[in-house]
C-alpha cells in the first residue's frame, strides 16, 4: 500500500513534532534522575579514553533532537497506520530499554547486568533503523549517530566492567 500524495499540513508537523519531544523529553528525565556521579561512580576505574563527563550530556541531546526528527518522519511518512504503529511500539521498547541501562548501571550499581541490557538497547535501535529505512531513508540515517554512540557506550561499560568486576 502506498501513502497518500496530499501534503501534509503544518499542524500535522507540530503535533508529531509535539508527541515526540514530550517523549524524549520523558527518555531524557528519566534516564538523568537515574544518573548518579557520586562516590561509587567516581571511585570506579575507568578506561583512559573515556570523554569527560561533561560530554555525554551534549552528546545524548543531540541524539534525542535527532531521534525526535526521526520518529516525526516516520510518524507522518508511514506508508500505513500499521507500520507507524510497529515504529512507535519498537521506539517506545528502546525509550524502556534506554531508561533501564541507566537505572542497572547507577542505582543497582551493576555495571554487568547494564552490559548485558546494553546488548538489547543496540539491537533495538537496529530495528528502529529497519522500521524507519521502509518509510524514509532519512529517518533511519538520523538514528545513525544513536546506534554509534550506544557501541561506543557499551565498549565503556565493557572496559568498566573488565577493569572492576566481580559486582
Amino acid at each position: 500500500m502506498q501513502r497518500s500524495t496530499a501534503p501534509l499540513s503544518r499542524r500535522q508537523w507540530l503535533v508529531a513534532s509535539a508527541w515526540a519531544a514530550l517523549g524524549v523529553v520523558a527518555v531524557a528525565v528519566a534516564g538523568m534522575l537515574a544518573t548518579e556521579l557520586g562516590p561509587w561512580y567516581r571511585a570506579l576505574k575507568q578506561p583512559s579514553w573515556q570523554p569527560p563527563d561533561a560530554a555525554f550530556g551534549p552528546a545524548w541531546s543531540v541524539i534525542y533532537v535527532l531521534t525526535a526528527a526521526a520518529a516525526v518522519r516516520v510518524a507522518l511518512l508511514a506508508a500505513t497506520p500499521a507500520r507507524r504503529a510497529q515504529f512507535l511500539a519498537a521506539l517506545g521498547a528502546n525509550g524502556a530499554l534506554n531508561v533501564a541501562w541507566s537505572w542497572l548501571f547507577f542505582k543497582a550499581r551493576r555495571p554487568d547486568w547494564a552490559l548485558a541490557e546494553v546488548a538489547l538497547l543496540w539491537l533495538s535501535i537496529v530495528l528502529l533503523i529497519v522500521l524507519a529505512r521502509r518509510d524514509d531513508a532519512l529517518a533511519a540515517w538520523l538514528l545513525a549517530p544513536y546506534l554509534l554512540w550506544v557501541a561506543f557506550a557499551a565498549a565503556l561499560n565493557w572496559a568498566v566492567v573488565r577493569l572492576n568486576g566481580p559486582f
